[in-house]
């Protein structure tokens, strides 16, 4: 049996007694389909387009057909992504006010394809407004290009995320750098030499963030604890036990964790993860709803994030939970009216 510095320290059996696909060195597989559709939508709708002839804003992705996975095998990771696309943009004029609506289609998002040769086709319902159509031809298919490229970077670095694990050695040097780093990280302190045999810890951060909804408390809260409003403001089945121990599943299971701790209109704890983190690392996530008569402050603290999950686990937040909460709070809004 190998021993730690002895031999190719991709086939140490870090003293287990099965000894079985030590850091993921055989063949393994993981499905990325759900997690790219959602991290596609993260990248693309809101994207704006800005130049003489007006602005434009892809305001939402219609259709998302394909798949995608990762693969590793000896330490090397393979990918598979093949994606049709369809994304509907709206825009103004920037002399005559006008507005216009259009469509983009991206038939054949591949690996097989370099981005900078994936055929973008832009459209525009009839009528005047052409200056949009040809901004975001140009312009529009720049900022396209750069926002797949960013979903492509993401699949490479955040999904796969334990799927090679390191070595000891490998994570005590990864420490000891993250260390050295200054901000607000606040890290899980160990050593190679008390790493669990089955697995390694990794350094983590402390997001905190505040939002104002209009919208008392208790109203804010049930969106966060009754299934139809959840359904509604994620656009996804969910599976919400809004009890101690309660399991929690939203963005077809790229979200998952439980309720901690419920205290009505005031509170939440939940344990929580993003389905890309290592297998079975969650956060800690405190919601305090804060009633300020009409408007609710809502003050989030998520300990424990993986440190290269920390812009995308920002973005989850800001983006799929707090902008479509505050749309869902609008409509209901509007339809008393």
């Amino acid at each position: 049996m190998a021993k730690w510095g002895q031999g190719d320290p991709r086939w140490i059996v870090e003293e287990r007694a099965d000894a079985t696909n030590v850091n993921n060195w055989h063949w393994t597989e993981r499905d990325a389909s759900s997690w790219s559709k959602s991290k596609l939508r993260e990248v693309l709708v809101g994207l704006v387009v800005e130049g003489e002839a007006g602005r434009c804003e892809i305001s939402d992705l219609k259709r998302v057909e394909g798949e995608a996975s990762c693969s590793s095998r000896k330490g090397k990771l393979i990918f598979f992504y093949e994606w049709n696309l369809r994304l509907s943009w709206k825009g103004t004029v920037k002399e005559s006010g006008e507005k216009h609506k259009g469509s983009v289609e991206i038939p054949n998002l591949s690996e097989e394809n370099e981005v900078d040769d994936t055929e973008i086709n832009v459209s525009k319902k009839k009528g005047e407004g052409d200056v949009l159509k040809d901004l975001m031809r140009t312009e529009g298919a720049t900022k396209i290009r750069e926002a797949l490229r960013d979903y492509l970077k993401a699949l490479k670095t955040e999904f796969t995320l334990g799927m090679i694990l390191p070595t000891k050695a490998a994570v005590g040097q990864e420490l000891a750098a993250e260390r050295k780093l200054s901000g607000n990280m606040v890290q899980d302190s160990v050593s190679p030499q008390s790493l669990d045999v089955v697995g390694v810890k990794i350094p983590t951060v402390k997001i905190i963030m505040r939002e104002m909804f209009n919208s008392p408390a208790d109203e804010l809260y049930s969106i966060f604890t009754t299934r139809e409003l959840v359904q509604k403001f994620s656009k996804c089945p969910a599976v919400i036990e809004a009890e101690k121990g309660g399991k929690l599943q939203m963005f077809d299971g790229c979200v998952s964790g439980e309720y901690a701790e419920l205290v009505p209109s005031q509170r939440l704890v939940l344990k929580w993860r993003c389905r890309s983190w290592p297998e079975e690392h969650y956060a800690t996530v405190a919601l305090n709803f804060m009633d300020m008569a009409a408007q609710t402050e809502l003050q989030l603290e998520c300990k424990g994030v993986p440190v290269s999950h920390e812009d995308s686990t920002r973005q989850c937040w800001k983006k799929q939970y707090f902008e479509e909460i505050r749309i869902l709070l609008q409509q209901s809004k509007d339809n008393m009216e």
